[in-house]
């Protein structure tokens, strides 16, 4: 075994590597120590149980969207242009691990995995609290209320149909994203 400890992001490319190999579900914290060269110490010092890599691998994709807000393309953007550019920059940096996000969300959605599923719970809820802010969206009390409930909605449909259909170009997903943005009580929202 090494001594050398591997980082945070290191251990999480591994174990993505290897679930893309076995899946999720089969994808085991000492095989992940294995195949760094270390002992599951090394694993725990960053990562308590195997959820957390899933977390980490949630937070890996928030960073991006950040990162995406500060683009100056966005600046001259409307409200739904930059929502649209910032949701499709988040599933682009899962795009790498398609299939075993897939198997992450079917992990934490198992029946008797409820501590799993509050987490997953709170995931979405952080996700489109930060995809508003990195739209700079400012609507406050109900306006804010009802935005976020409209744009969960929104997330939560589009990642789902990213996830089921891995073979469609991102035009069709672009178009699917842009009808929810652009209709409805959502529509109106956006325009403040």
């Amino acid at each position: 075994m090494s001594h050398a400890s591997p980082s945070a992001e290191q251990i999480l490319d591994t174990a993505l590597q290897l679930a893309d190999l076995c899946g999720w579900e089969r994808l085991q914290l000492f095989a992940v120590a294995a195949e760094l060269g270390v002992g599951l110490e090394a694993i725990g010092r960053h990562y308590r149980q195997k959820d957390d890599l899933v977390e980490a691998w949630f937070d890996r994709a928030d960073r991006a969207l950040l990162a995406h807000a500060q683009a100056e393309a966005l600046i001259g953007l409307d409200a739904a242009q930059r929502l649209e550019e910032l949701l499709l920059t988040w599933l682009h940096s899962l795009a790498p691990h398609r299939t075993v996000t897939g198997q992450m969300l079917l992990y934490k959605l198992e029946p008797g995995h409820f501590h799993l599923q509050v987490l997953g719970l709170l995931r979405v809820s952080r996700t489109v609290q930060w995809w508003r802010e990195a739209a700079r969206r400012d609507n406050h009390h109900l306006a804010r209320i009802v935005e976020e409930s409209l744009l969960t909605g929104v997330y939560l449909r589009t990642f789902v149909h990213w996830l089921r259909h891995p073979a469609e170009g991102q035009s069709e997903l672009r178009a699917l994203l842009r009808r929810q943005l652009t209709r409805g009580p959502l529509q109106r929202l956006l325009r403040r």
